[in-house]
């Protein structure tokens, strides 16, 4: 028997107690009058007590309400009790199985997960590992993996204003006006979530770094004006695009380096000759197996998006909410009137257009050749200069960009240490037999999509990753007559997954939402345990629908 003295004077709950017990059991009725034999009192002597409890149903989906207990000797019935849980049984919100999971799995990531830089310090000690297990020796590990430190800071320039230039244009005044008034649409905390999945997905396919700035500021602007949305599964869905299709869109660093000859290592060409993009990302085996992980990613957010009864919203996390503050500072000094003027800011985009223009133009291999990433990137800065209009507000955005790409700035070369370590040593030879030597045409492309995965833990760089592994991939696939283009797709479509839980790509989007890795991981996971099975059969399906073609040099 539990009671509590006093805890229902007069039928009026005076305190709150703690009762764990599982069920329906939820009664805003008071104790007085409610079935008491005539002069018995809802005390404790008189065997009837009421107060606050938990009832814990399983997954967490507790609640809390005033209820009354009838003990035997009060002249009421066990009956009664169980009477009166059906009737409230309609007043308890529960939850699906997904989002039951999906609150387990984020409450594990928060307590668990570790740093982004962990996993490249971890990466390096794993190949070093490999490494003396193959036989190499631990100096030409090494010195092979210090003397790449630095052999990817081009490219590690090229990532940097990816984020810079998505920053740019999202935060643009024409841009945020629309994700203002996009968030004004989904009436629902599950509608907002689905919405961000979406959009996530599909700018991603313009620009990953756009979509990062576009869906975490569209987070901010929901977490505002729909109440009860999770913001953990909100920062999840924004994140989708960077761990769904990212690479199966326009701003894929393998598709887009494999165009242009001149951004192919010597040794790499040898192999592969060019692959353009209508062999990679313009197949239509390419354009499905977008438009079917769209379809997966946006119903999993949905369905695993918590109630309102069990979100934790932003202000949990005792975050306020500021729109962007497009306003500038008026003008102090004469020197500063360029500064405001969008005469400079019409010169250079017009010369820049120009140049833009005549690349694409004057293509050999066509218009879709020339789109490489320094092409790319000068497009997301041009644009994003024409849209801020002024170059006093273009650099604002700039300087609220920066502080987002420090982890690629210091991540970068650890990841190189790893590429060293393979590429410079026989690690990279072992493996491409291993791929030839246990592999069939039929199963090749499950392999490509396992390895692409498992390695992307450790390197989450498309680009310097499609480096490190593209040799004995594509060797392999040669030898076992699979078609390149769409051995780069089964890369990009495999090695974004690991996405959905490493949090290295997570950094500009953490920095806008002002939360930790951890707290977005758990719907990450969820995410990561449906793409697996069906990312792995569309490699393997249309793997079988491509003949083979011979690299073009």
């Amino acid at each position: 028997m539990f009671c509590e003295a006093s805890s229902c004077a007069g039928g009026v709950q005076k305190r709150r107690s703690s009762f764990p017990g599982r069920g329906w059991l939820a009664s805003e009725k008071p104790a007085v009058n409610a079935g008491l034999p005539p002069g018995r009192s809802p005390d404790c002597t008189s065997g009837a007590f009421c107060g606050t409890f938990r009832v814990a149903i399983p997954w967490g989906a507790g609640i809390r309400g005033p209820f009354q207990f009838i003990h035997p000797e009060s002249g009421g019935s066990g009956r009664r009790v169980a009477a009166m849980a059906m009737e409230q049984k309609e007043n308890v919100v529960t939850e699906g199985r997904l989002a039951r999971l999906g609150l387990a799995l984020a409450q594990w990531s928060e307590r668990w997960f570790p740093d982004p830089l962990v996993f490249a310090l971890i990466g390096i000690v794993v190949v070093f590992l490999v490494g003396l297990a193959l036989g190499e020796g631990a100096g030409k590990l090494a010195i092979q993996g210090g003397k790449s430190f630095w052999a990817l800071i081009p490219f590690t320039m090229q990532m940097v204003m990816i984020i810079i230039g998505g920053y740019v244009v999202a935060s643009t005044p024409a841009v945020y006006r629309m994700i203002q008034w996009l968030a004004g649409v989904p009436k629902t905390a599950r509608g907002a979530i689905a919405l961000v999945a979406l959009f996530s997905m599909l700018t991603s396919l313009i620009s990953w770094g756009l979509s990062l700035i576009f869906s975490g500021l569209y987070v901010r602007e929901l977490s505002n004006r729909v109440k009860g949305m999770d913001y953990r599964a909100a920062g999840a869905a924004a994140y989708l695009g960077l761990g769904a299709v990212w690479a199966l869109g326009l701003s894929s660093s393998a598709a887009l380096l494999m165009t242009t000859k001149a951004s192919i290592p010597p040794a790499l060409y040898a192999i592969s000759g060019l692959i353009p993009l209508t062999q990679t990302l313009f197949l239509w085996q390419s354009l499905v197996t977008a438009g079917v992980l769209i379809l997966v990613s946006v119903l999993v957010a949905y369905f695993s998006a918590p109630s309102a009864e069990h979100a934790k919203t932003a202000e949990d996390y005792g975050l306020t909410y500021r729109p962007i503050d497009m306003t500038l500072e008026p003008k102090a000094k004469p020197g500063e009137w360029l500064e405001y003027s969008p005469l400079l800011t019409i010169l250079v985009v017009l010369l820049l257009g120009w140049y833009l223009v005549d690349v694409f133009r004057s293509s050999p291999q066509g218009a879709l050749a020339a789109l490489d990433l320094n092409t790319y990137n000068l497009i997301f800065i041009t644009v994003g200069l024409l849209l801020h209009w002024r170059p006093k507000r273009f650099l604002h955005a700039v300087t609220h960009a920066v502080p987002a790409t420090g982890g690629v700035l210091i991540q970068f070369p650890f990841y190189a240490v790893i590429f060293g370590m393979i590429a410079g040593t026989g690690i990279s030879a072992w493996l491409a037999q291993l791929f030839a030597r246990i592999t069939t045409q039929g199963t090749y492309p499950l392999l490509v999509a396992l390895y692409s995965a498992v390695l992307g833990v450790f390197v989450p760089s498309g680009g310097s990753k499609w480096v490190i592994e593209a040799p004995y991939v594509l060797q392999a696939a040669n030898l076992q007559h699979v078609h390149l283009g769409w051995v780069v797709q089964i890369y990009n479509a495999a090695e974004a997954l690991p996405n959905l839980i490493n949090p290295f790509w997570m950094l500009p989007l953490l920095g806008l939402l002002r939360i930790k890795a951890r707290d977005l991981v758990g719907y990450g996971t969820l995410q990561l345990m449906v793409h697996i099975p069906v990312v792995f059969f569309l490699c393997w399906f249309f793997a079988r629908t491509i003949p083979y073609l011979a690299p073009i040099k």
